[in-house]
């Protein structure tokens, strides 16, 4: 079921059974990022800056920052308010077993020209240390409905053609392959797909 928050952010709720196994990914749920994930947030950053230091896991994040402020920009993001250059409207949910952040997904309600080539709708990572568990393909398949109740219905995914995990993850939700481009700010190659929503 979706429901729609205050700030116009979708929400995924799942039934929660304490009895299950913590790190189960059935307990695996996608949500806003809240006032309370602070240090989950910043040790699923940390992770990522530690072990892949170019890939952003938190777009325009410092921990210098106050938490609640950036909370709230990300709410403001998805009305598509205050948005940085070549941003596009989205929204950014983290994906939470228990307490601790596992991954995050960004939706881009609409696509610029740079997410109509090589960006896509839908940016997806997990941490490090929670990867091949199944995580990745779990947090797009909860992806899926937000972005058609956003109003996608036909929604973009990239890749780079040497991440067989991202690879894997998107031909699990049934994307279609499209075609192989150059993306020409990294110069590396990438996977486009499609999913009918």
């Amino acid at each position: 079921m979706i429901k729609q928050s205050a700030h116009g952010i979708f929400i995924i709720p799942m039934r929660h059974d304490d009895s299950m196994q913590l790190n189960s990914i059935e307990n695996l749920i996608i949500r806003p990022l809240n006032v309370d994930d602070e240090n989950a947030f910043n040790l699923a950053v940390s992770e990522f800056k530690n072990n892949e230091p170019g890939w952003e896991f938190a777009f325009k994040y410092e921990q210098t920052l106050i938490f609640s402020d950036y909370v709230q920009m990300l709410e403001r993001w998805a009305l598509g308010r205050d948005l940085p250059d070549k941003f596009a409207p989205n929204t950014f949910l983290v994906g939470v077993i228990g307490k601790r952040i596992i991954g995050r997904v960004s939706i881009r309600h609409v696509l610029n020209d740079y997410l109509s080539s090589v960006g896509g709708h839908v940016g997806y990572g997990v941490i490090p240390s929670e990867r091949r568990k199944g995580y990745g393909s779990k947090i797009l398949n909860l992806a899926l409905p937000v972005a058609a109740s956003l109003g996608i219905s036909r929604l973009l995914l990239t890749c780079d053609d040497d991440n067989p995990g991202s690879i894997k993850v998107i031909e699990n939700n049934g994307g279609v392959f499209e075609n192989l481009i150059q993306d020409t700010n990294s110069m590396k190659m990438k996977r486009r797909y499609w999913i009918e929503l």
